[in-house]
């Protein structure tokens, strides 16, 4: 059992030095920028880790189980138009919000049937969904961005339950029925141990075809949320929608102490490494560092960690692209 705790991330290390981080952010950006410490902002930066928090949830998933999805943007991206559509369409905001986890789940199962049903390694299978995706999502804007759409959506999830916004209660209740899944069921075991040796956890007698597309399908279901999420906030879908999230999830898992070899993960420092990201990208922005840059810290924080983590002896040799790992791995 102190094995299984430690695999998800309850050692404590990380994530203290993670928070570590993030303070130490707070206190540099603040002594630069006068606009940083304020309610305003911390509210912007809160609302711009929404959609990244909840897709990173569903990579810790995937990375644990040694897979990885590189369309989450794109699945978001898809998501969005639907909801947004619905929105434009006069459809009930609960429907039309309910409507982008369903989306979501349903391109996770198209993803998982490639991946898993199709034995293509991850990565592969993944990057060429990514583009047909991507041409979807040109299609159904037509080139153009959706725009101007209703508040309903924005009014919902903005109202209060005893003082509470029932958005941060959706937040809080995705982060826990995660939580649960990893520490209360077989399921947070089984991909475990998929991640740390496939063929060994098929003799132990795990379902491995079938965890590993349930957890396709809960990732894309959480993109679909973090879609519904983005239509409340920004009330518009434009045509790169996306485009950074998967660097940005898999650097705020892996930042939080996730394996990309698998079979090691952390919920709590997934959320501490999607808090210190946003932070650093939104000082920066403050500070006058071109928007351009935020890509370069996320790029370099990733390649840090995976450094000391090569370093430390936690990676195998044999780590390289397309060698081991989420990168080559196919489902068998």
């Amino acid at each position: 059992m102190r094995t299984f705790f430690g695999r998800i991330g309850f050692n404590g290390t990380r994530e203290i030095l993670l928070a570590g981080a993030c303070i130490v952010a707070i206190l540099a950006f603040s002594a630069a920028s006068p606009y940083f410490l304020t309610f305003d902002n911390g509210a912007t930066v809160l609302r711009n880790s929404v959609e990244l928090l909840l897709v990173s949830l569903g990579m810790t998933l995937l990375l644990a189980m040694g897979s990885i999805d590189v369309s989450v943007g794109m699945v978001l991206g898809l998501c969005a138009i639907v909801v947004g559509r619905l929105l434009q369409a006069g459809v009930d905001p609960v429907l039309a919000g309910a409507a982008g986890p369903v989306a979501g789940a349903l391109l996770g199962a198209i993803t998982a049937s490639a991946v898993v049903l199709g034995r293509i390694p991850a990565i592969v299978g993944t990057l060429g969904l990514l583009g047909i995706y991507r041409a979807g999502i040109f299609l159904l804007l037509g080139g153009a961005w959706l725009s101007g759409l209703p508040s309903s959506l924005t009014d919902l999830l903005g109202a209060r339950i005893f003082g509470v916004p029932v958005s941060l209660l959706l937040i809080a209740l995705a982060y826990l029925l995660v939580w649960l899944a990893l520490r209360r069921t077989p399921f947070g075991p089984h991909i475990l141990a998929i991640g740390n040796a496939e063929e060994k956890a098929r003799l132990s007698g795990v379902a491995v075809t079938r965890t590993r597309f349930a957890t396709f399908i809960v990732s894309g279901l959480l993109c679909g949320v973090a879609a519904s999420f983005y239509i409340s906030n920004y009330r518009n879908v434009e045509m790169t929608i996306g485009s950074a999230l998967p660097l940005e999830a898999v650097a705020a898992v892996v930042l939080g102490g996730t394996s990309v070899m698998g079979g090691r993960c952390s919920l709590l420092g997934t959320v501490l490494g999607v808090v210190l990201l946003r932070l650093l990208q939104n000082g920066l922005l403050l500070i006058g560092v071109p928007s351009l840059w935020q890509t370069v810290v996320t790029g370099a924080l990733l390649l840090a960690v995976l450094g000391a983590e090569a370093a430390a002896g936690r990676l195998p040799k044999s780590f390289v692209l397309g060698a081991s790992g989420p990168m080559s791995r196919a489902s068998r």
